[in-house]
């Protein structure tokens, strides 16, 4: 097929709707490309459970191997698997899954070996334009005079081990999880992880399903963790965490079924994370987590480092300073200790560890890492996103003991508040998120740029 590949490369990732955008044909171009610009002899590949991905992984692998190169497939596997993958053989790797988006989507999400990113400017443009000029002459040029092998590998296990290598929790007490897989990798993760563990673990939607029967597996959006909220209550369960769809992300709710904000999480890792580095290290944060993670950082003796939203700025910041960990509000968390790649299963021992290695509720525990209040991200649709921001720098600019800056859109900031602006990379929409010292007067800041921002 000759390709849109403006709508299916985005900034970070491959990610369409199957067979409308892409298909296995276009795959095998990908697995061509990726093995080209990242000039590998070897490369391993894993998938979720949509129904497309077999098909698509496959085809990939077909790309690469025509072109010589060894490929590794561990088949099934959540997204942090992969990177464990390619941070523990040493190999570039691709992943195919499309996280929380609906079933009929599809995506790679590529990594150099070691899980170093390949987004839009450290490899996958150049990706981008070698599908496209195939996809229009019909095939790369001449395939190796010796084709690549094409072997399987089981790596649940040890992924599980390494894990388990980076948090004890053999002394903690006794608690009641309810996990919500959302019927993604989660539930084929956490039943090998949390194994011989102290916890009585109560399973919600582990049977692997693309078809997404229950909710949509993106636990960023209330309407999907009612569920696990409502079981916590009924079970009289110590927390609950829910899993994306691709399981790189994890959320938390407490014993009281309310949810535990990524900052605050973020915060509690950094904070055992210094611990475990003696108090000194640098925590990485993006712009839009909480005022309480550059605190929580520096009460610990760490350093905090503000940047950009997305997990290739992050990555490339972690490796610039050398950070130990890394946190976003849409609760990716990385870690040093795991090739700087984002890992929910990583961040949900830490919180395991953090409520079973003391006597009081989650709720309590929280609190200390929760301290402002905050609106979470508000999606707007508007015509014109410049025309918005250059609104809201209008209005703003010259306000007295106002500061403004721009790293990622348009950030605003005050004494008792902040709120920050950034267009999608693809749709028409501008992301607001707002934090206060208090309720009211969040409300009144989001309240505010929003009715500059919907004009």
């Amino acid at each position: 097929m000759t390709a849109d590949l403006s709508q299916l490369v985005k900034a970070y990732d491959v990610r369409g709707v199957v067979p409308d955008q892409w298909d296995e044909t276009l795959a095998e171009l990908f697995g061509a490309a990726f093995v080209l610009v990242t000039g590998a002899s070897a490369i391993v590949t894993g998938h979720d459970m949509r129904p497309s991905s077999p098909g698509l992984s496959r085809a990939f692998a077909r790309g690469a191997a025509a072109r010589g190169v060894d490929v590794t497939e561990i088949g099934l596997c959540s997204t942090d698997q992969l990177y464990y993958a390619s941070g523990a053989l040493n190999l570039p790797g691709a992943m195919f899954t499309a996280s929380h988006n609906p079933a009929q989507y599809n995506g790679i999400k590529m990594c150099r070996a070691g899980a170093a990113p390949v987004g839009q400017d450290t490899g996958l443009g150049e990706i981008r334009e070698l599908v496209e000029q195939w996809s229009e002459s019909g095939a790369p040029e001449t395939a190796a005079a010796e084709p690549g092998t094409v072997t399987q590998r089981d790596t649940l296990e040890e992924y599980a081990a390494h894990l388990l290598s980076l948090v004890d929790l053999t002394s903690i007490r006794h608690l009641k999880v309810v996990v919500d897989a959302g019927n993604g990798m989660g539930g084929h993760t956490v039943p090998t992880v949390f194994d011989g563990l102290p916890l009585d673990v109560v399973p919600m939607y582990f049977e692997l399903d693309g078809t997404f029967p229950n909710h949509e597996a993106n636990p960023l959006d209330p309407a999907n963790i009612v569920d696990l909220q409502k079981r916590v209550r009924e079970e009289g369960a110590d927390l609950g965490i829910a899993f994306d769809g691709d399981a790189d992300r994890c959320f938390v709710v407490d014993e009281q079924g309310d949810p535990a904000s990524p900052s605050a999480v973020t915060a509690l890792v950094a904070s055992r994370e210094l611990a475990k580095h003696g108090g000194k290290g640098t925590v990485i944060h993006n712009l839009i987590t909480s005022w309480s993670v550059p605190e929580v950082v520096k009460e610990h003796g760490g350093t905090p480092v503000r940047t950009r939203v997305g997990h290739s700025f992050i990555k490339a910041e972690m490796a610039r300073t050398g950070a130990i960990f890394g946190g976003e509000h849409s609760a990716h968390y990385y870690f040093k200790d795991f090739w700087n790649a984002d890992t929910g299963m990583l961040a949900a021992l830490h919180v395991l560890a953090a409520l079973g290695g003391q006597d009081g509720p989650l709720s309590s525990l929280v609190a200390q890492y929760d301290r402002y209040a905050g609106s979470g991200e508000i999606n707007s649709t508007v015509a014109d996103q410049t025309d918005r921001l250059a609104a809201i720098k209008a209005a703003y600019e010259g306000r007295e003991g106002v500061t403004l800056d721009e790293l990622d859109g348009l950030t605003v900031t005050a004494a008792d508040w902040w709120f920050n602006v950034r267009p999608s990379n693809t749709e028409p929409l501008l992301r607001l998120n707002a934090e206060a010292r208090d309720e009211a007067t969040m409300a009144k800041v989001r309240d505010e740029a929003l009715e500059i921002i919907r004009g």
